[in-house]
């Protein structure tokens, strides 16, 4: 089986309001001309951006973003094309954009995202390809070549602007984060722990960007916008929290185990707080 070959976010307990798109969201007329008029929506996030899948001809998958929506598929175009020579990623066939929005499309992968019925049903096999798919990642692609950066330092630059323009609210944080004020979660930020060690990074390393084989093994990744060089504990963070909001608890380890890897309570406290903030 071949499914979704792109997604934008997590799916989650309401924390991130990302999830499977309704039947009725308006296809825009730049989809709809690269879809020959099949496209159908299959993910949303909650910037607006849509991901279609077209059934008409070859199956493949149109992830669109309105105007101003802060999301730049331009970077992951270029990210999609780089990382194609060394993981298992979706051929970017053709990217554009015009006045109302922006858009890739890519072929699709097979297999099924990780967060499909049937591996909720599974989360152990789940938890174990996600964490065997991100170490296949960083052990594919080469740090010292990669051209694009997704270190502490340029995270925190972002924040900080997010901050002075009084764009960081507390209440759209995960809870338990939202004891914090923002000057207080500044400060804990503004200390990061050193590196353990420095990898290219998938960028949002959540359950739903992990696809799936039919034999339940790693199929390959999705989503690398974000995708850059910095410790490898930034997606691994996300990750293991990411079991949590898709599987329910107890499938950190299997996720860690899978990796080879065994926890580290301070950088993974550390990078989920600097992802809540974002970007």
């Amino acid at each position: 089986m071949v499914i979704l070959a792109i997604v934008t976010a997590s799916v989650s307990d309401g924390w991130m309001s990302a999830g499977p798109a309704r039947p009725d969201i308006p296809v825009p007329a730049a989809v709809a001309d690269l879809a020959s008029g099949a496209a159908v929506p299959v993910w949303r996030n909650d910037a607006g951006g849509v991901v279609f899948e077209v059934t008409a001809g070859q199956r493949r998958f149109v992830k669109w973003a309105p105007a101003g929506s802060g999301i730049d598929l331009g970077a992951e175009a270029e990210r999609l094309s780089w990382a194609a020579a060394h993981a298992r990623v979706p051929e970017l066939l053709d990217h554009g954009s015009d006045r109302d929005g922006s858009w890739i499309v890519t072929s699709a992968l097979p297999g099924q995202m990780a967060v499909t019925a049937r591996w909720k049903n599974d989360p152990a096999r789940a938890a174990a390809a996600i964490g065997e798919g991100l170490r296949a990642l960083h052990e594919a692609l080469p740090a010292q070549r990669c051209p694009f950066s997704w270190n502490t330092d340029h995270r925190l630059a972002a924040i900080g602007r997010s901050a002075r323009s009084g764009r960081l609210d507390p209440a759209r944080w995960h809870p338990q984060h939202q004891s914090l004020d923002v000057a207080s979660a500044l400060a804990l930020l503004a200390a990061p722990p050193p590196p353990d060690r420095l990898v290219i990074c998938h960028g949002d390393a959540c359950a739903p960007n992990t696809i799936i084989s039919g034999d339940g093994q790693f199929g390959g990744h999705v989503d690398l916008g974000s995708l850059g060089v910095a410790d490898r504990w930034a997606d691994l963070a996300v990750a293991t929290w990411s079991t949590t909001w898709n599987y329910g608890p107890g499938w950190e380890k299997h996720l860690l185990d899978a990796y080879g890897i065994p926890p580290d309570p301070d950088r993974t406290r550390y990078y989920r707080l600097l992802y809540d903030l974002g970007p």
